[in-house]
């Protein structure tokens, strides 16, 4: 299963991609100064909310290009993707990291780059891997 040395070689490996942390410290990977995926720890109202299907392990946050998005990974594998209220009507979605295999993780982060990535930047790297 992927660990955060995966999160950080598949993030750094996109175009433009600069790690920083987050307003808490915590890693999060940014295309052009705007994050699309980060380090998520569960805090103490998401573990109330998701009660005992709170996962113990490394959590990742995700953005997704939209809400449809999120809620076909929601419903696609709950093992793996979760939300928690405090992303109500955000397109973002929670990945347990332990859980995620690393071709998914990786597919994953790349929809996230492309989610944020400018127009012009997402459109140059299609063609360059096409």
């Amino acid at each position: 299963m992927a660990t955060w040395d995966d999160v950080r070689r598949l993030a750094l490996a996109l175009p433009e991609t600069t790690e920083r942390p987050s307003y808490d410290g915590l890693p999060a990977w940014r295309v052009r100064d705007k994050a699309f995926v980060w380090e998520r720890p569960l805090r103490r109202a998401d573990r109330e909310a998701l009660g005992d299907a709170a996962p113990d392990g490394p959590v990742l946050g995700v953005l997704v290009a939209d809400l449809g998005v999120k809620e076909a990974l929601l419903a696609d594998d709950p093992t793996v993707h979760f939300t928690t209220p405090h992303f109500d009507g955000h397109r973002s979605v929670l990945v347990r990291l332990d859980r995620i295999p690393e071709p998914e993780l990786a597919e994953l982060i790349l929809d996230a780059w492309y989610a944020r990535a400018p127009k012009r930047l997402a459109a140059a790297h299609r063609a360059a891997t096409a």
